[in-house]
């Protein structure tokens, strides 16, 4: 690709276990120039991700290499495009408003849930705590590399809400009523069934190699089908979680999911139905109802097994800030619109206070 002084972006407890000693090294055996930026913090503010296009600039660098989870690939890609093509991050944010050219881009994922690698999105949290998304093809990679071995350090917590997230992006991009398509469709189906059978397994032995590699590419596949769909309602609510209470993006989800699944259960039951028969062979012949609630009550019952919090108050959530919460989702139209069911005010409160 010709990169010969490549940016490497990581954050700082990544780059403690030493992983990241090891990508640097193999870089200089190829007479690779390497600057470090190991200060991507999640949900990237927009404040670091200009710091750090800056720090490459000064560095002239010509390649980024986005090395972590979905913070470090998303700022790497803002990176790469910041400094070939400098430009106003408030200028950009929405569908196809940035500029290019671009550096070229190297992701690398190291956990298995947002599926980043092959997204044209990186989402940030502005100067006003808002998140916004910077949506273009610019931002999908040159190079994606799926390596299992660099998530075998994961503690079971953070591969468990990694893996919630990617089952996440794949459901709401198959029931978006708005751009769901065969494309989207043939993959998240496919993405929901590789994680429903390996996400307990990865879990519960960290070391299952295995398990690890269906993970990686099941978020992958769910990566590039909410890339061709989108995602919906479950992100809208976990995006205030996110942005007030600092919960990780997958915990945020996680924490919503079986509340949303069954407010949708009606509305989405055909779609649900499809992904029930998916998952358990034993439903091929079931209606749709029972094959819809089945599904739901099987994903439910896969959350609850997971290793974190399981409530908005174990998260440092009050009753008094759900209203705070609501007025905050409804403000995230252009996601809540793909919903199966349309969402008013009061079902906002009631989901929140349910998950509370």
């Amino acid at each position: 690709m010709g990169i010969r002084r490549a940016f490497l972006v990581t954050d700082e407890g990544l780059h403690r276990t030493g992983l990241t000693a090891l990508a640097i090294e193999s870089l200089q055996k190829q007479n690779v120039e390497v600057t470090l930026c190991i200060d991507v913090l999640a949900d990237p503010p927009e404040e670091t991700i200009g710091a750090a296009a800056a720090k490459a600039r000064e560095a002239r660098v010509d390649g980024v290499i986005g090395f972590g989870g979905g913070s470090s690939l998303d700022t790497a890609k803002l990176v790469a495009l910041l400094v070939q093509t400098p430009q106003e991050m408030n200028r950009i944010y929405g569908v196809g408003l940035a500029q290019g050219p671009r550096l070229p881009l190297i992701q690398i994922p190291t956990t298995a849930g947002t599926g980043s690698e092959v997204t044209p999105i990186s989402v940030v949290t502005t100067p006003t705590d808002e998140k916004k998304p910077v949506v273009s093809s610019l931002l999908l990679p040159d190079v994606a590399l799926l390596d299992p071995e660099l998530t075998i350090g994961l503690p079971p917590a953070v591969t468990a809400a990694t893996g919630i997230d990617a089952m996440v992006h794949a459901i709401e991009a198959l029931t978006t009523h708005l751009k769901q398509n065969e494309l989207s469709n043939m993959l998240a189906i496919k993405a929901v069934q590789m994680i429903f059978k390996n996400l307990l397994p990865a879990v519960t032995d960290g070391q299952d190699i295995e398990a690890r590699e269906r993970m990686l590419l099941a978020s992958l596949y769910a990566g590039m089908a909410f890339s061709n769909a989108s995602v919906g309602a479950v992100h809208a609510f976990a995006y205030p979680l996110g942005v007030r209470f600092h919960v990780p993006h997958g915990l945020s989800n996680s924490l919503m999911l079986p509340h949303i699944l069954r407010f949708n259960l009606e509305a989405g039951e055909a779609t649900y139905a499809q992904l029930g028969r998916a998952i358990r062979s034993e439903l091929s012949t079931a209606s749709d109802k029972v094959a819809a609630k089945a599904f739901v009550d099987s994903i439910c019952d896969l959350v609850s097994q997971m290793p974190y919090a399981q409530r908005l108050r174990d998260v440092g959530v009050k009753m008094t800030d759900v209203s705070v919460l609501t007025a905050d989702v409804l403000k995230i139209q252009r996601l809540l619109a793909h919903n199966p069911k349309e969402i008013t005010p009061e079902d906002a409160l009631a989901l929140y206070t349910g998950a509370f």
